[in-house]
């Protein structure tokens, strides 16, 4: 009951066009009934088509395996199996122009997602590993990238996916394989080669499904597609393109004659700098032993010490001049101080006479007959007292 409810469901369905890959086409001898698997490689899906022989013949005489078709159809549902199927009343084989206009289109769009973004692109490591290859079996790509690329560093490894580089499984089996070799955590980088071909040939790898899958890899992918002139999507979305399988050998990794070279090259100036260098170091040390200073360092100690004994003898000077000059003024100043002193008028004969108390006579009128007063001589000293004819008033005169 289901299934029959499903068929006339289905039977209610219209006409409408389908675009595909076509994966096999089945033609019975004496049969008017011509069956053909239809393919939809982004969505990885298969549907049977049948149609009248004629239809075939005037829509598409030459039709063959991997081809692209329009064809307006009629879905049908066999109860008995559960199968799904087209009922085909007109075929169309699309052309080259055509393919290049939607391929033009998918183009753009990818663009404008910002798949081709030149600042999204992963740079390549200098010397991987080991390399993913994605390549058809025993092709001469494969060849190619792994004799170049082991010429030029011998101690590279692959690890090589087989799959089919043309046809309608080409896309799913290049998206698993690529899903694997991202998945590995000892790849460091994924090539995609396949040899030349008509663009036909290589329209899997101008597939939106591939193309996204690429995008999505964080392993830097490389795109080894065809020859120089042929330019898959695929090339856009890759982080790097080589124009050919060998050119993808030459980017991936480095040459060992070539770094040797430039190694032996970087000694070579690095043993000039460092001779250089010495030589420098050792004139300007020449030079500082060629000075006098240091070829005879005695003659810097004689010459400070003949400043020493000389600013020595001038100390000696100086200060025997100080010393002569400071005991002519001390003479000179003692001298004064004697002929100022009251001993030298003691010295010529005079005397002090003081009272008992301390105090210098120097008039009659200042003591009393009987006081006792002392007498002050050059040498010593008297006691006197003075008698009633002692005290006598001096004459004007003779104070004068």
């Amino acid at each position: 009951m289901v299934s029959q409810k499903i068929s006339a469901w289905i039977a209610r369905l219209g006409w409408v066009w389908v675009d595909g890959q076509v994966a096999q086409v089945s033609r019975r001898p004496g049969a008017s009934t011509v069956f053909l698997t239809l393919r939809d490689p982004s969505a990885d899906l298969s549907l049977t088509v049948t149609t009248n022989r004629d239809v075939l013949d005037s829509g598409a005489p030459q039709l063959r395996e991997g081809a692209r078709v329009v064809l307006h159809a009629k879905p049908d549902f066999y109860a008995a199996r559960g199968t799904l199927s087209l009922r085909a009343d007109e075929i169309r084989q699309v052309g080259l122009g055509e393919l290049l206009a939607r391929l033009e289109k998918l183009k753009k769009l990818l663009g404008a997602e910002g798949l081709f973004d030149p600042r999204r692109k992963q740079r390549l490591p200098f010397l991987p590993h080991q390399i993913g290859l994605i390549t058809g079996r025993a092709s001469a790509a494969e060849r190619d990238v792994r004799t170049n690329a082991r010429r030029r560093w011998p101690a590279v490894t692959f690890r090589t996916v087989n799959v089919a580089v043309q046809g309608p499984s080409a896309v799913p089996q290049i998206v698993d394989a690529l899903r694997v070799l991202d998945a590995d955590p000892t790849t460091e980088v994924i090539v995609i080669a396949r040899g030349g071909g008509g663009i036909e040939d290589l329209l899997p790898f101008s597939d939106e499904a591939l193309c996204r899958a690429v995008f999505a890899c964080r392993t830097p992918v490389v795109s080894a597609i065809g020859h120089e002139t042929d330019a898959p999507l695929l090339d856009y979305v890759a982080d790097v393109r080589a124009s050919t399988p060998t050119d993808a050998a030459k980017r991936i990794v480095p040459d060992l004659a070539e770094e040797v070279r430039v190694i032996g090259q970087a000694r070579s100036r690095l043993d000039r700098a460092v001779r250089n260098l010495v030589d420098r170091e050792a004139h300007r040390l020449e030079l500082l032993r060629s000075r006098p200073v240091l070829a005879r360092p005695q003659l810097m100690v004689e010459r400070l010490a003949t400043d020493v004994s000389a600013l020595r003898h001038r100390v000696d000077r100086c200060l025997a001049h100080t010393l002569t000059a400071a005991a002519d003024d001390l003479r000179h100043t003692r001298d004064r101080l004697r002929a100022l002193s009251p001993a030298a008028t003691l010295d010529r004969g005079y005397a002090i006479v003081q009272r008992t108390d301390g105090h210098v006579v120097r008039a009659a009128s200042e003591v009393a007959e009987g006081d006792l007063v002392r007498v002050r001589l050059a040498d010593g000293e008297l006691a006197a007292t003075i008698g009633a004819g002692d005290r006598r008033q001096a004459s004007p005169a003779r104070r004068r």
